[in-house]
């Protein structure tokens, strides 16, 4: 009883110490908080918001694009239910206020102000999209449980934030495996999170056609039939992409279509006979799927090629001197352009191999016309830099330095997507499940650690647009395989286009990652766990 008696005041201590580490932390200090990417500048104030019972303040016009997606983000985060507010007679207390006007110029068009106080939450911006980016980072704050009281409790300071790159953006290939409308609304929504604002729509190649195009219906009803290793493939009715355009822009994110052009073309060989060149050279690995039902398309004209369902690139090519294969872009892309609201239209022109190198240039020149026309910028690989391109082009850097350089010293601007750091089909390491490296093997560190301004010596960084992390799909079949590639170097990529090269370092960035692992728990992401970075379980 003695020795229980001494030992009675230590048992209290510990047990009090146990009860104490089982309280969810209430944050204080907001400059500790894991914010991706990095912000501008973050101040703390040393106190705390209390989220329960807050409410959203926006204006009318800006309810369903602001306010109502905050109200269902912080509803799903923490099971509160805030109200969205647009005309109160006084501000009440507990607010979080969404404030678009015109006011801080070194803010921009995408950089907000995000003031937490004890009393409320305002987010300032010069324009709409700066505010979602605000939103985003506000999301960021929210611990993953409430505390004891059932509350969510945000550190208070100042963050103010802006990019240091217009375009930072990423790509998915549906034509080696087509994915769901579902899938795609998803891949949006994550990229969304990490302020990226380019969606890049890989829609066609040989493997399948995946956009309907109303006077060319059997591209995507025969073309679009089929993916790499044969399976069922499909394709998008223009209302559904215009039902994915409009989502992407509720996230202010631009739907940049790509219509691989004069190669990577067979599932359009396949559609219409007429099309088909004495240049393209077939695959000896066979792969090939057919014949189809081709519906008399053909008949009387040129064969159409048997669909594919390989991974070689680079065999098949448009004809220069059919009279119908003009008709047949000028007819793509004016169809396309007509749904596509965003200013950009990618049309490839990449591992042309076949294609007479005359016959490339004067297909480019011709492209570019015809996207001119249609009232869009021409965007292609950076082959495109052998062809008479100026400031009216974009040339998105992969492979060549040589062609890059060419590009900028006529005039284009440059996306920067070295196929070494940010091919996002490439596998993390020799044990990667799925992916390809043929570029490199790519860790998290090798995402992360290079700088679009100096990735290219002799361009400079006015002549540079952003990043773009491609993903191509040879080797996805699901969204699990998406995942498994894009995280979590997509984080990494997205703080590449977003901060400043000087503010950022590996050794801290890797930590602020390890703190985002629940976060893509809870988001359902199925992430690769990098033996890299140091993860908080």
């Amino acid at each position: 009883m003695k020795i229980f008696a001494r030992m009675l005041p230590l048992l209290v201590v510990i047990t009090m110490l146990g009860m104490q580490s089982c309280k969810t932390e209430q944050p204080t200090d907001l400059t500790k908080e894991s914010l991706i990417p990095k912000p501008v500048s973050v101040t703390a104030t040393g106190e705390s918001f209390s989220l329960k019972g807050a409410n959203i303040l926006v204006g009318e016009a800006l309810k369903d694009i602001l306010g109502n997606y905050l109200a269902a983000e912080l509803s799903t985060a923490t099971g509160l239910n805030p109200a969205v507010i647009t005309t109160p007679e006084t501000e009440p207390s507990g607010t979080i206020n969404l404030v678009v006007e015109e006011g801080d110029a070194s803010l921009g068009t995408e950089g907000y102000e995000l003031t937490i106080t004890t009393e409320g939450i305002t987010i300032s911006a010069n324009q709409p999209a700066g505010a979602f980016y605000g939103i985003q980072t506000l999301l960021q704050l929210i611990p993953l449980k409430a505390d004891e009281s059932g509350d969510y409790k945000i550190a208070t300071g100042t963050i103010r934030d802006y990019p240091t790159w217009s375009w930072r953006g990423s790509m998915l290939d549906v034509a080696r495996h087509f994915f769901s409308v579902e899938d795609v609304k998803r891949y949006i929504d994550l990229i969304s999170r990490y302020k990226m604002n380019i969606m890049h729509l890989h829609l066609t190649d040989d493997q399948g056609w995946r956009i309907e195009i109303k006077s060319w219906p059997n591209l995507a009803l025969h073309g679009g039939a089929t993916q790499v290793g044969g399976g069922k493939g499909g394709y998008y009715t223009q209302e559904q992409y215009k039902e994915l355009v409009a989502y992407a822009g509720a996230r202010f994110i631009t739907i940049i279509p790509e219509i691989d052009l004069p190669s990577h073309i067979n599932a359009a060989l396949a559609s219409y006979g007429e099309l088909n060149s004495p240049d393209t050279k077939f695959p000896k690995e066979g792969n090939y799927v057919g014949p189809l039902e081709t519906k008399g398309i053909g008949e009387g004209k040129d064969k159409p090629t048997d669909l594919y369902a390989g991974r070689e690139v680079g065999w098949s090519t448009l004809s220069f001197s059919k009279p119908t294969t003009m008709k047949f872009v000028s007819d793509v892309i004016r169809e396309l352009a007509e749904i596509t609201p965003g200013p950009y239209f990618h049309v490839g022109g990449d591992e042309a191999h076949v294609t007479k190198k005359e016959d490339y240039i004067e297909f480019i020149n011709q492209f570019n016309g015809i996207v001119k026309a249609n009232g869009m910028k021409m965007i292609g690989w950076e082959e495109i830099a052998q062809a008479n391109i100026d400031s009216n082009a974009i040339a998105q850097h992969w492979a060549s330095e040589d062609h890059a350089k060419e590009a900028a010293a006529k005039g284009a601007k440059i996306i920067m997507s070295p196929s070494k750091r940010v091919y996002l089909d490439m596998k993390y390491d020799s044990l990667s499940r799925i992916g390809y490296n043929w570029a490199a093997y790519i860790e998290v560190d090798d995402a992360y650690n290079w700088d679009p301004a100096t990735r290219v010596p002799g361009i400079n960084k006015d002549q540079i647009l952003g990043v773009e992390a491609p993903l191509w799909g040879e080797t996805l079949q699901n969204m699990t395989d998406i995942e498994y590639l894009l995280f979590p170097r997509l984080p990494g990529i997205a703080e590449i286009g977003w901060t400043p090269a000087a503010d950022r370092s590996w050794d801290e960035y890797k930590v602020r990652l390890g703190h985002h692992g629940p976060r893509m728990k809870a988001l359902g992401i199925d992430f690769y766990p990098s033996a890299k970075v140091p993860w908080v379980e």
